[in-house]
């Protein structure tokens, strides 16, 4: 059974930091990304990254903030976010995918299989 299970969200001030993490099981994954979710919004793609190569692919507002990394050994992939605004709040989940694909289709939430819960980040002005 494939569970994702994210952690690290919480309550920071704008300009400060977090870091997400997803453990990964049940299954090995070509890829996982990041999406997040704003009240009223649609689901928005952050980064993604393939397991093997570690290419990474970034939404234009999330490039020289965050930076998305995997280890490995623990089946875990990293979300680090710097210089948060407030605009950044959102339910931020996980997802992943075993098929084998181009890292620039990450974006879209279609190309991922599973998900996790979701973890909540909220940034005060």
């Amino acid at each position: 059974q494939v569970q994702l299970v994210e952690s690290g969200g919480g309550l920071v001030q704008a300009g400060g930091s977090l870091r997400l993490s997803c453990a990964a099981s049940g299954r090995t994954f070509d890829a996982m990304g990041w999406f997040r979710q704003a009240p009223g919004k649609e689901r928005e793609f952050v980064a993604a990254i393939t397991w093997s190569g570690g290419s990474t692919v970034y939404v234009d507002s999330a490039k020289g903030r965050f930076t998305i990394s995997r280890d490995n050994a623990k089946n875990t992939v990293y979300l680090q976010m710097n210089s948060l605004k407030p605009e950044d709040t959102a339910v931020y989940y996980c997802a992943a995918d075993s098929r084998v694909r181009l890292i620039r289709y990450r974006i879209s939430a279609s190309a991922y299989d599973y998900w996790g819960q979701g973890t909540q980040v909220t940034v005060s002005s």
